[in-house]
């Protein structure tokens, strides 16, 4: 990802703006503050603005005058049971705000996160740039034959190559076709004097679902760890979680306590039924069981041995 002069030097004196404040502030953040984290080929992640910290959850639950003089182990522990029991509230008194640059496409899937405050580049005001996500060829996947929303093995040789040269051609063509019929020039003036363009809000429908696109995303912490455990999941599409890793930097800047209880509760623990749970004991206390005899669907059976590391 490569930023333009004036994107540059908007970031140089956005990072060397100073304000007095006496709210907490977190130091790893600030040094990250208006740094675009590259993700695919030209999309970024930055963050723009945040409020609160580990503390400010600690103080929430708490209901507490002033952050307390409580020993930092002991507001580990309490995050980290509030993080445990699926607490929420605590968590939503901490804010951030992100500037991400992403493909279309990415942000249809994203937006189906409905819990944060959303404002898109928009393309009936300005025209697009013509950036579009090409995906490394290692990412250039057959559907999954078990899964209809995974992908099976990388396409390889005269195959993938074909579907690279498909993808740059129709995102060109799609675009040339686009600053045709909107007929302007870099000067604001109709490039072709002699005709009228279409209006901008009619001529993005002939984009690609691989055109970067932009936006603010402002969300309190609750959902931005919902977000996380959901598109920072092995499972979750790469497009999407490249961008959810990126946000857990910044997660792990800002918050560390909540991110390290996260990582422990959400990302690397899984759920289990009542009946898993069932089964779960019994296997502990010696029992021979098997998937007919379990309660169980052949699905459930299978998930719980592979939590369990055992062979189906």
């Amino acid at each position: 990802m490569a930023l333009t002069t004036a994107q540059l030097q908007e970031l140089a004196e956005a990072q060397s703006a100073r304000a007095e404040t006496r709210r907490p502030t977190v130091p790893a953040l600030e040094k990250m503050l208006f740094e675009a984290l590259p993700v695919l080929d030209h999309g970024f992640v930055r963050v723009i603005d945040y409020m609160g910290d580990d503390a400010a959850v600690v103080q929430a639950a708490r209901v507490s005058y002033g952050r307390g003089t409580r020993a930092a182990n002991e507001d580990r522990g309490l995050i980290r049971y509030l993080m445990r029991h699926w607490h929420s509230t605590p968590f939503e008194m901490c804010e951030v705000k992100f500037h991400v640059k992403l493909p279309i496409f990415v942000a249809r899937q994203w937006i189906r996160h409905r819990t944060a405050n959303v404002n898109e580049y928009s393309a009936r005001y300005s025209i697009m740039d013509r950036e579009f996500y090409i995906p490394a060829p290692e990412q250039l996947a057959a559907q999954s034959s078990s899964n209809r929303q995974g992908r099976g093995d990388i396409l390889q040789g005269a195959e993938a190559e074909e579907v690279m040269a498909l993808l740059r051609r129709d995102a060109s063509q799609t675009y040339d076709h686009y600053a045709q019929m909107l007929n302007e020039g870099e000067d604001g003036q109709p490039a072709d004097p002699s005709r009228q363009g279409l209006a901008r809000e009619l001529a993005r429908m002939n984009l690609t679902l691989n055109t970067y696109t932009q936006w603010y995303w402002k969300t309190d912490l609750h959902n931005l760890l919902h977000f996380l455990r959901l598109r920072a999941d092995p499972h979750a599409q790469y497009e999407i979680r490249v961008y959810a890793e990126a946000m857990m930097q910044v997660l792990e800047a800002w918050v560390p306590t909540v991110a390290e209880a996260f990582r422990d509760y959400r990302l690397g623990a899984a759920t289990l039924s009542s009946q898993m749970l069932a089964v779960t004991r019994r296997l502990l206390a010696g029992e021979a069981v098997e998937q007919a005899g379990s309660g169980l669907s052949k699905r459930e059976w299978r998930e719980l041995m592979e939590m369990l590391g055992r062979p189906v």
